[in-house]
């Protein structure tokens, strides 16, 4: 079941829809499926085989990482793009933390949209390397915490 007509207005709202054109916001209407989402259901399982992208239109959602909260993300957020781009299995979990609406896209969508809408794979390019970023900047400041934690003046 696609996405109703009027769903193409919160697609377009969607930060990462943001430089696209009607005909590219037509085809990603085209290849979603609006997903209603209940509050506690475990959408993707860390380890999993990775099937599908997800787009949040409404809810929040917690991503757990080896069973710890590692973020809270909400209406413009999107998971499930780096196990479908190279195959791999899911990296972590995604548990509802709210009732949601995503739209999801299957794997022959996603990639359908990666030729169709190089604009949009330019889109997620930039939104994996602000996560790498971001996640290096967490490293560090461990890092950091722990160089702090084992120095010998902390050891008195």
């Amino acid at each position: 079941m696609n996405a109703p007509a009027n769903n193409l207005a919160q697609i377009r709202k969607l930060p990462i829809f943001a430089d696209l054109g009607e005909d590219e916001l037509l085809e990603i209407e085209r290849l979603t499926d609006e997903v209603h989402i209940e509050q506690g259901r475990v959408i993707m399982r860390q380890g999993d085989l990775g099937q599908e992208f997800a787009l949040i239109v409404a809810g929040e959602a917690e991503v757990i990482k080896d069973n710890q909260v590692v973020a809270r993300i909400g209406p413009g957020d999107y998971f499930g793009e780096v196990a479908l781009l190279d195959s791999i299995t899911r990296s972590a979990s995604v548990v509802a933390a709210t009732d949601m609406t995503l739209e999801v896209i299957d794997r022959r969508g996603f990639n359908t949209l990666l030729d169709d809408v190089p604009r949009l794979a330019r889109a997620l390019l930039r939104g994996i390397a602000h996560r790498l970023a971001e996640r290096e900047e967490e490293n560090e400041q461990l890092r950091v915490e722990l160089v702090q934690a084992e120095s010998p003046s902390n050891n008195r």
